[in-house]
């Protein structure tokens, strides 16, 4: 019984630590960019921030991924394990390629697999909620983004306050930029560790024969054990995902950090909180920066960047991985009988 039990736990930290590489860049790009901060801060900070998130503003996410797709008596311990699995093995090809990765969309098909082979899809949660929100809100960002730079940095800008040593030397600058990389982080917290916690917890609940009324208790317990290892994650993958968004798609001025990180964190936050929706906060965050991109360079010199279309790339090919990974495993499982709902 313990041996089976601790399996997904096991993986879901495997998934977390994968997780959190890939969430390092839209948490600290910013900050990074803008040279504000050094390297070896950025995963202690990272974890801290994460933790609390998940604990403060995590639970209405984690019971979308727990119950809110695929129905919560089907989270036995073969499933959460192929899910959770699935998910990891996508988000780690995304992670050596040094692409930050959407782990909720990947998550979400790699729930949406068994719930396909089973017939128990929640389709109205995934195609009227999740899927709208997903092409939605990177877009918002985006031109949120693009009026903020046109129509206040760049004429602030023009002034030259953007480049005043006395403005950009400030440290309540200095500061903010930092505060909302750890505000970043924190909206990660409400959201992606529900990716990995919210299946663990729901599994815990229905093998244990916990009552739901305990599910947050359960929540907490499962979020302990998870999101220390997205600090972890951080330290191993982060530095090359760092340098792909912080460095190489458009260099940041200060105040464009703090846009770029406020937009994306707020928009993450209230999706987590309002309506449980698993988002891609690396999609945000990249659709902020293009936004601010394109007000300081135009759309044509920041779309022929070749690390922009990798990404719009990858974004396609992790998902539908942990998708089919999910499904093949699912069937696999049960022509062996090893499934038992």
């Amino acid at each position: 019984m313990l041996i089976p039990f601790l399996i997904p736990f096991v993986i879901a930290m495997f998934l977390a630590i994968n997780m959190g590489g890939s969430g390092t860049a839209p948490a600290f790009s910013a900050a990074y960019g803008a040279n504000l901060i050094r390297r070896a801060a950025v995963p202690g900070l990272f974890g801290i921030m994460v933790f609390l998130g998940a604990i403060i503003g995590g639970q209405e996410t984690a019971k979308t991924m727990g119950k809110g797709l695929l129905n919560e008596e089907m989270m036995t311990f073969t499933i959460v394990s192929i899910i959770l699995a699935s998910v990891a093995i996508a988000l780690l090809i995304a992670n050596l390629f040094g692409i930050p990765q959407s782990t909720s969309q990947a998550t979400v098909l790699a729930v949406v697999a068994p719930a396909v082979y089973f017939d128990s899809l929640n389709t109205n949660k995934l195609f009227f909620e999740i899927i709208p929100t997903w092409l939605i809100m990177p877009f918002i960002a985006f031109f949120l983004a693009l009026l903020i730079g046109k129509y206040i940095y760049r004429p602030i800008r023009r002034k030259g306050y953007t480049i005043s040593k006395k403005v950009n030397d400030n440290f309540l600058l200095k500061g903010l930029i930092v505060f909302m990389s750890m505000y970043v982080a924190f909206s990660i917290g409400t959201n992606n560790v529900a990716n990995a916690a919210g299946p663990i917890a729901i599994m815990s609940v229905n093998e244990l024969n916990i009552s739901d009324a305990h599910f947050l208790q359960v929540l907490i317990l499962a979020t302990l054990i998870i999101a220390p290892s997205f600090g972890i994650g951080s330290s191993v993958f982060g530095h090359k995902i760092l340098r792909n968004t912080g460095k190489e798609i458009v260099l940041f001025g200060r105040i464009e950090a703090v846009v770029i990180a406020f937009i994306s964190a707020t928009l993450l936050l209230l999706a987590s909180v309002v309506k449980g929706i698993p988002t891609s906060l690396v999609q945000l965050n990249v659709g902020a920066i293009l936004g601010i991109g394109v007000a300081k360079l135009g759309f044509k010199n920041i779309f022929r960047k070749t690390e922009v279309n990798r990404f719009f790339i990858m974004w396609l090919i992790a998902p539908l991985i942990a998708f089919f990974i999910s499904l093949l495993l699912v069937y696999l499982a049960d022509i062996q009988g090893i499934i038992y709902l």
